[in-house]
């Protein structure tokens, strides 16, 4: 049950690493720093109810968080006479509070902080005796990174990440070079590394149409020289460019959003497509997260089989204030929902698509938005694929796994709590599985058998209720992966099956046929794989 994870590099002293490990308590994760070059490894605490700490850069523990049981959390300070409260973070601030890190003379500390506020702030903390100013705001959204002077930590640049990732310059010593860096084009502009001397920078250029590409930028010079892309086949192809837009709710709210277009059907990328096309409707997982702009290769594979994607940031997704994030709370199928289908509508305003021509699909979340889409509102989509998706609320909570258990009260308190009456009626009545026999579009399942966050058993709950109905679905299941899939060529065969499906059973759009994308493939398709034209055959080749 042992589980380690990088928690960082550190910066005074390159050949130290720090890990959380839970080697020795189930629940809790101990930083432990190791050194390269002898493998000694060092426990910087023992902990037994620590969600996490931050440290300096020489891997001193400075801070620590605990979860508290009504979903809140406390910040201790470490002194010379051991842990001192620090503060506290109410639970509506829990996803959009958090300490970044210290200046390399550990004087000030860097936090990310929305309480008595809306959007999160940049906050600098004066580690002597507490005392915090706000670096930077925006009214729009969070506060989501800095960039740092390596000799000194202090903070130069901050992003704020709205329609678009947009940097202000708080140093002016670097402002020419932010204005260069602007001139590479039209993309948006990270910094991934630093040389010590701060002589050279590594600066990567992300674009929606075409593949990431890095820089190695001297300054002194003046000039980026082209290093890599992550990409470089995709270099002569023509991909769709990626449109933002913020598209209004039915009760008032704003839903930043992206929508890619098949290339063909908007030649002159004007955003508008000559004639509506058929469109897939990609949720994001978390909820907790969000969709941004840049490249992503589901939406130029999608919108070359000749779909329109559509990634809305639904209410629950983080980086737009605290108030966008809460206002998701118990409204899983809800609310949350009522976003997706509205943005939808303002898709089919807009011309981009018909109401008979709409696929949902996404993981985690997103997967539970596919079925919650099937089964409570089963006329608003043409079918759906979802994968790692949870079909039961109560089954989801009450199997977390151990090293979840600080973040549990998170989940119910935004979720619904499986420990009450209310919440239990809550739970089942988001649940997708309480209406599985209401489904009567095509639904394509995927699941890791491994999976410790959404179990096997969400999937083979709604694959069984919707056998004993009579309603067909095709599951398809890899016994070596987890939540997702991560081994390439697990992630080629699903697609295929999912690129099979969305052609066959709803939107009529290119289809490559399978031919030996299960090569090397762990895939198994314990049901409905005669449903799909080419799959048994596929299925048996690959024995």
């Amino acid at each position: 049950n042992a589980r380690a994870d990088l928690a960082g590099l550190s910066p005074k002293h390159p050949h130290e690493v720090l890990i959380n490990a839970n080697d020795r308590n189930p629940k809790y994760f101990d930083p432990i720093r190791i050194d390269l070059r002898t493998a000694k490894r060092t426990r910087l605490i023992q902990n037994d109810g620590y969600a996490g700490f931050t440290t300096d850069d020489d891997f001193t523990l400075r801070l620590a968080n605990k979860a508290l049981p009504d979903g809140s959390s406390e910040w201790f300070k470490r002194t010379k006479n051991g842990w001192k409260s620090f503060g506290r973070v109410p639970q509506g601030d829990a996803l959009t509070t958090n300490a970044l890190g210290f200046t390399r003379d550990g004087k000030t500390l860097y936090m990310i902080d929305s309480r008595d506020r809306d959007t999160a702030a940049l906050y600098s903390v004066n580690w002597a005796d507490g005392k915090s100013e706000i670096v930077h705001e925006d009214p729009r959204a969070d506060v989501g990174g800095i960039f740092v002077n390596p000799k000194s930590g202090a903070v130069r640049a901050v992003s704020v990440d709205y329609l678009r990732n947009e940097w202000t310059v708080l140093d002016p010593s670097v402002q020419k070079d932010f204005d260069y860096l602007k001139t590479l084009g039209d993309g948006d502009i990270q910094i991934a590394s630093q040389s010590d001397d701060d002589t050279y920078w590594i600066v990567l250029l992300s674009r929606s149409d075409a593949s990431p590409r890095y820089y190695v930028y001297d300054r002194a010079a003046g000039k980026a020289t082209p290093w890599f892309e992550t990409r470089p086949a995709l270099a002569s192809l023509k991909l769709a460019p990626k449109h933002p837009v913020a598209i209004p709710s039915r009760d008032g709210m704003t839903l930043v959003s992206y929508y890619t277009l098949p290339t063909e059907s908007d030649p002159g990328n004007s955003g508008k497509p000559t004639q509506p096309v058929p469109m897939v409707l990609f949720v994001h997982g978390g909820p907790w997260g969000r969709d941004s702009y840049g490249y992503n290769s589901y939406d130029q594979w999608l919108a070359n089989r000749g779909y329109a994607v559509l990634e809305v940031n639904y209410r629950a997704s983080t980086g737009f204030g605290k108030k966008f994030t809460n206002a998701g709370d118990l409204q899983w199928g809800r609310k949350m929902h009522d976003d997706l289908l509205d943005a939808v509508d303002w898709a089919i305003k807009q011309g981009i698509t018909t109401k008979d021509k709409i696929a949902i699909m996404g993981g985690s979340y997103g997967g539970y938005a596919t079925l919650a889409g099937l089964t409570m509102t089963p006329d608003e989509f043409a079918c759906g694929v979802d994968i790692v998706g949870p079909s039961n609320l109560m089954t989801l909570l009450n199997s977390i796994p151990p090293y979840w258990a600080s973040f549990r009260a998170q989940f119910t308190t935004r979720m619904g709590n499986p420990d009450t009456e209310e919440g239990r009626a809550l739970l089942k009545e988001r649940s997708p599985l309480t209406y599985a026999d209401q489904i009567k579009k095509p639904l394509l399942i995927g699941q890791g058998k491994n999976d410790p966050r959404v179990n096997v058993n969400e999937s083979e709950q709604i694959v069984k209720a919707m056998q004993a109905k009579n309603i067909p679905v095709t599951y398809v299941l890899f016994p070596d992966e987890g939540h997702g899939f991560r081994r390439p060529e697990n992630n080629t065969s699903f697609n295929a099956v999912a690129e099979d499906f969305l052609a066959s059973k709803c939107l009529n759009g290119r289809v490559e046929p399978i031919g030996n994308d299960f090569v090397g493939s762990t895939i198994t398709v314990p049901v409905g794989a005669q449903l799909l034209p080419g799959l048994p055959e596929a299925l048996a080749a690959k024995k």
